[in-house]
């Protein structure tokens, strides 16, 4: 019995070549492997429960296949590329909203931790520039209505930061942004002091975008529909440049994909829902709507992260998202999918 459920295991890793390709799962390995995260999911689950039911408010068997098919290889994958490295592994994750970047990146700090690699999260929105500085950014743009797209960020914050931890500089203060402050327009708080940090991993919803060809502006898709979106979205794509220096530090990079860019809509609108059922203020469908499609104007998924997961120079590894947030295809090379 116990023989037939081994080999239940070997062909369920192997079923699904890409994914087992993209976790480096082989026939000649596949029992060590699965061996390995047994081991890892005993010592790691005492955590993860706990994690599950106080922040995700979840029972851990709702998440237990996630954490066994996506997180303790990911993890697993990422200690061995920190060992190989012989440096801190900077790793890039690129989501929009409602992808799961934060949740996934709190799980495989969990993961890495019992892996024994000091494993710190750094967003893309802790690189904020000050509520001041945005201030005057607005005043000379004020298309900046919202902080987020290309521009809003203090870049040279984000390179001093991981060229420290890069160099093993200790103790590296990482920098915090609290959204809340001066009504929900957001400011810096007070940094974080970490040392001996092992792996970054470094999130946000244009982490690692490049700048595309101009042209495409002229047949975008909605939002950018007149002669000012076109313009914004041209400026917008300019910025990007200036975030070049910032993706050259990551190691590398994995896409968290919807499998359709516009269900970050609908789950922006079934977050804020929740949040008013819980007695929380929270923006109507037409502000969300309004809200999304700002940042949609800015830096269009279509246009910049549909090319780029097609793109293995740039990208390592793509987690594609289904509609209700499960997640989908695994793979590291899309040519063979």
């Amino acid at each position: 019995m116990k023989e037939i459920k081994k080999q239940e295991a070997r062909e369920a890793e192997l079923a699904d070549a890409l994914r087992a390709k993209a976790f480096g799962i082989t026939p000649e390995n596949v029992d060590e492997m699965i061996e390995k995260r047994s081991h890892l999911l005993k010592s790691v689950f005492p955590a993860f429960s706990e994690f599950c039911q106080a922040t995700l408010q979840v029972l851990p068997q709702e998440m237990l296949q996630v954490l066994w098919d996506l997180c303790l290889p990911l993890g697993i994958k990422l200690a061995s590329q920190r060992q190989q490295l012989g440096r801190p592994l900077i790793q890039g994750i690129l989501g929009g909203q409602g992808t799961g970047k934060t949740t996934m990146s709190k799980i495989l700090i969990l993961i890495l931790d019992h892996l024994g690699y000091r494993t710190v999260s750094l967003s893309l929105d802790d690189l904020y520039k000050t509520y001041s500085d945005r201030l005057l950014l607005t005043q000379q743009d004020p298309r900046l209505i919202w902080r987020g797209p290309p521009g809003t960020h203090d870049i040279d914050l984000g390179l001093n930061v991981l060229d420290q931890i890069r160099q093993s500089q200790n103790p590296v203060m990482l920098p915090r942004f609290d959204k809340s402050a001066f009504g929900g327009a957001g400011d810096r708080t007070t940094s974080e002091m970490v040392t001996d940090v092992d792996i970054v991993l470094f999130e946000g919803w244009f982490v690692g975008v490049r700048p595309i060809n101009a042209d495409v502006f002229d047949t975008a898709p909605p939002p950018i529909v007149t002669d000012e979106d076109k313009a914004f979205a041209r400026e917008m794509n300019l910025r990007l440049h200036d975030y070049l220096p910032l993706w050259e530090r990551l190691d590398s990079l994995i896409v968290l994909y919807p499998t359709d860019y516009r269900y970050s809509l609908e789950w922006r609108k079934q977050a804020e829902q929740q949040m008013i059922a819980a007695g929380k203020s929270g923006m109507s469908n037409a502000e969300i709507e309004q809200f999304v499609n700002y940042f949609w104007r800015s830096l269009h998924p279509e246009l910049f992260i549909k090319p780029l997961v097609k793109d293995a120079t740039v990208v390592d590894m793509v987690i594609e998202i289904n509609g209700d947030r499960s997640f989908g295809k695994v793979y590291c090379d899309r040519t063979n999918s």
